[in-house]
């Protein structure tokens, strides 16, 4: 209960003080702070997804300003050698301002990280955008069949329909590829379950139907009943280490990660930097009220 009115408190909070609970969850704020992070990462035999911070931008002017700095994070990171891929989320390219620009803009995006053989993982964000990142993620994969893929939410009650329904465009040359997440936007009942173990439970079905229709899933979960779960559908279904990994977000359950990579799996972890890190930090707080005791640790232990 404490943790949980502390999480819904701390958004109003001042930044400086946010930052306390955040700097463990973020790369930093620029550039230079990623690739060291990717980097340290990488010596660790894990990959990366990088992930410049900011979503839901105000005028389509933003969309171009985010649109060149993606193209640069590609072209810095593909010099500094970083072992990782790139995720964005489409309201920050103009998503809900103009779908067209938003999607010749990330189409830029794809073709640059395509020159280097690299990939852009589309973020699914919250249910008014679930039908235009579909969309979007169709129309790209037509062009750049293996540069391109998708995150899907379990916890979204159609979830399992719209994975369904996407088997069209999957072939063995190039198949779907996607992150499978719980997902962390607050949904109204009608829309996403909200009893935890009915989450778990379409996310093992979501995860059963993609690996055993040979999809490749970044299996994303820092939920050690759901990891439990993925190696028994893996094991059951006799599913190859080259179609899935598994993927965790930076700085969470380090020692779960760990177990991971010491079974003999591939592991990729979300490395999200930038100047708007306040948004993304509050609402993994919201998401996890237990990480509120982090915070208060924070203030009075040295470490």
């Amino acid at each position: 209960m404490i943790n949980k009115l502390i999480a819904q408190t701390i958004p109003f909070f001042p930044k400086k003080f946010v930052w306390i609970f955040s700097k463990k969850y973020i790369a930093g704020e620029t550039i230079e702070e990623a690739i060291l992070a990717s980097k340290q990462l990488n010596d660790k035999n894990i990959a990366v997804t990088i992930d410049l911070l900011g979503e839901f931008i105000k005028n389509i002017e933003e969309a171009k300003e985010n649109k060149d700095n993606y193209l640069n994070i590609i072209e810095q990171f593909e010099a500094n050698k970083v072992r990782g891929n790139y995720s964005l989320k489409p309201t920050s390219f103009g998503l809900l301002i103009d779908k067209e620009v938003c999607f010749n803009y990330i189409r830029e995006i794809v073709a640059k990280a395509a020159e280097y053989n690299n990939f852009i993982r589309i973020d699914m964000e919250d249910s008014a955008c679930v039908d235009l990142e579909i969309e979007l993620y169709r129309r790209l994969k037509a062009e750049f069949p293996k540069n391109v893929g998708l995150v899907v939410q379990a916890y979204l009650r159609r979830t399992q329909s719209d994975l369904e329904k996407l088997m069209d465009i999957h072939t063995e040359e190039t198949p779907l590829n996607y992150r499978l997440c719980k997902g962390i936007y607050v949904e109204p009942k009608e829309i996403a379950f909200k009893d935890p173990k009915k989450v778990n439970e379409a996310y093992l079905k979501n995860l059963e139907f993609l690996l055993t229709n040979k999809v490749f899933v970044g299996i994303a979960t820092h939920d050690r009943k759901l990891v439990e779960g993925a190696y028994q559908i893996i094991k059951k279904n006799n599913i190859p280490k080259n179609q899935f990994e598994f993927q965790m977000l930076y700085g969470v359950t380090p020692e779960l990660r760990k177990e991971i990579l010491d079974n003999g799996y591939s592991m990729r972890v979300y490395v999200p930097y930038g100047k708007d890190w306040f948004g993304y930090s509050t609402r993994r707080l919201k998401e996890n009220p237990k990480m509120a005791s982090h915070i208060i640790k924070s203030l009075f232990v040295r470490g």
